[in-house]
């Protein structure tokens, strides 16, 4: 998929003057777009064709966002960006949560809203990869993740699956154990200044992953000023 003109990228949003804002920054950097002012006409149009992308108000008239954000994550798997007014850090925190891929608060920069948008096509696109290296799986502290199904499998063998994200941002240590990674690596080089907020939301969230259970996600280690560290041997099968 090219992340550009033959992206399309759905915006649910029930706001006109919002909505027009949207859709007229996507025209400009040649983006088709679809417009739905209600949770439940988006999820009707899935039935018959899926975004690339969906921009996602969380304050519909019909439905609250999160609800339409967890019936996505359940059945569909395309990027989702969560575009919202509430300024509280709570709200964006339970949609990465939830599986959105991004979020921007508004009123932001037509450039920032089109920089997320890039980031998040980009992690979307088939890479090129040799099928051995999907196949693998990675050993460290006891845990294993199994890198093409995306599941996590716990000290004990209790299994849970990561959103694409997360999945993304788990490789990239395991591929550089015991070395300090910035931003800018652990997103791959894209947009690190637009989403300098987000990746430290979803560092936390990975650790979070490794709490559970009374586990410690510890050995994912802050080293501030410079980035974070996963602090564990890797090896892979």
């Amino acid at each position: 998929m090219n992340d550009k003109a033959q992206a399309l990228i759905h915006v649910v949003e029930d706001d006109a003057n919002v909505a027009g804002l949207i859709t007229g920054t996507l025209e400009r950097f040649g983006y088709r777009h679809a417009v739905f002012p209600s949770g439940g006409e988006f999820l009707r149009q899935l039935r018959v064709q899926s975004p690339d992308l969906a921009i996602l108000d969380l304050g519909l008239p019909d439905m609250d966002g999160m609800d339409v954000l967890q019936q996505l994550r359940k059945r569909h798997r395309f990027g989702l960006l969560i575009a919202t007014g509430r300024v509280d850090t709570y709200d964006c925190v339970m949609g990465l949560e939830l599986g959105a891929d991004d979020y921007v608060v508004k009123p932001f920069e037509p450039r920032e809203l089109i920089a997320r948008v890039r980031s998040i096509l980009r992690r979307y696109q088939p890479e090129p990869q040799i099928q051995d290296l999907n196949l693998r799986v990675a050993h460290f502290a006891g845990w294993r993740f199994e890198h093409a199904s995306h599941r996590l499998i716990s000290v004990e063998g209790i299994e849970d699956t990561l959103s694409l994200a997360e999945s993304q941002l788990l490789s990239a240590f395991l591929e550089r154990p015991n070395q300090v990674l910035s931003r800018e690596q652990l997103l791959s080089g894209r947009d690190v200044s637009a989403l300098d907020r987000s990746i430290d939301l979803r560092v936390s969230r990975l650790r979070k992953r490794f709490e559970q259970g009374g586990h410690s996600g510890k050995f994912i280690k802050t080293v501030y000023g410079a980035g974070y560290l996963l602090a564990t041997p890797v090896s892979w099968s």
